[in-house]
């Protein structure tokens, strides 16, 4: 007959007698399946609970991100309206000088060509003519102000090796100071370039060009006619800057000359 039982038998070291349990066969079936079940539960559980463990530690250096996020952008939002403030003072400022609406550049143009304006006219009406009309060599400081030259012209533009080239002269003034052409001409090129950021190329009567770079704003369009002392371009610190500067070249046949030696300060 087939037994429906267990018996455990406990036998202790030194005793005589011994114990015995008898255990239906369906309670240890019970038990063993039961264990199974405990043990797989166990694993099942450390399996899921570990990347929940993991995640929850990451909530507090996740929430130090979304508070630095929100930092961020909470400048930003400063940021842009202090830009606009700043356009809102500078169209005020071109209504006051008199200032036109800057003509369509067309959809070839890059983004820096929105940021021109129709040329506004220097000097008050009233006062003495301080430069000449039409076309002229460049002869004028192209500032109101002495500025603080900065760096000089260095090299001839032969570019030997190791020797450093550095072509025109640069002048330390303010961002937004009014840069004025040098002599009457043609806006030979006005745009972006990498080094010299936003600038512009005046060619003049004789084989001379006078340039101007790191502008912040641009007033000229290239080919327009403008006369010398005109105000062309804001000073600024774009493109291969360190510091807000004018950086200011003549050149004559293509052939770089030293502004200093044309140009007296404040003249």
């Amino acid at each position: 007959m087939k037994p429906h039982g267990v018996t455990i038998v406990v036998h202790t070291d030194g005793d005589v007698d011994s114990k015995q349990y008898r255990l239906p066969l369906l309670a240890v079936k019970a038990g063993k399946w039961g264990a199974l079940v405990v043990g797989l539960l166990v694993v099942l559980f450390f399996a899921f609970a570990g990347p929940i463990f993991r995640a929850a530690a990451r909530v507090p250096g996740l929430e130090r991100e979304v508070a630095r996020l929100r930092e961020d952008n909470s400048r930003v939002q400063r940021l842009a309206a202090a830009l606009n403030r700043a356009e809102a003072n500078y169209q005020a400022l071109r209504q006051m000088l008199g200032g036109r609406a800057p003509r369509d550049s067309g959809a070839a143009r890059g983004s820096a060509e929105l940021m021109r304006a129709a040329p506004v006219r220097a000097g008050a009406p009233s006062g003495a003519p301080r430069y000449e009309a039409g076309a002229s060599a460049p002869s004028h400081w192209p500032l109101d102000v002495q500025g603080f030259v900065t760096r000089g012209r260095v090299g001839n533009g032969a570019g030997g090796e190791g020797a450093e080239t550095h072509e025109g002269i640069d002048i330390a003034v303010p961002i937004g100071t009014p840069v004025r052409a040098s002599g009457g001409g043609t806006v030979g090129a006005a745009g972006t370039d990498s080094d010299y950021g936003l600038f512009a190329l005046l060619r003049h009567p004789d084989g001379y060009e006078s340039m101007y770079g790191h502008a912040s704003r641009l007033l000229v369009q290239e080919g327009e006619q403008v006369s010398a002392g005109q105000v062309i371009a804001l000073t600024g610190n774009s493109g291969r800057s360190t510091a807000p500067h004018l950086h200011f070249e003549i050149r004559r046949q293509g052939q770089s000359l030293d502004p200093r030696a044309f140009v007296k300060e404040g003249n």
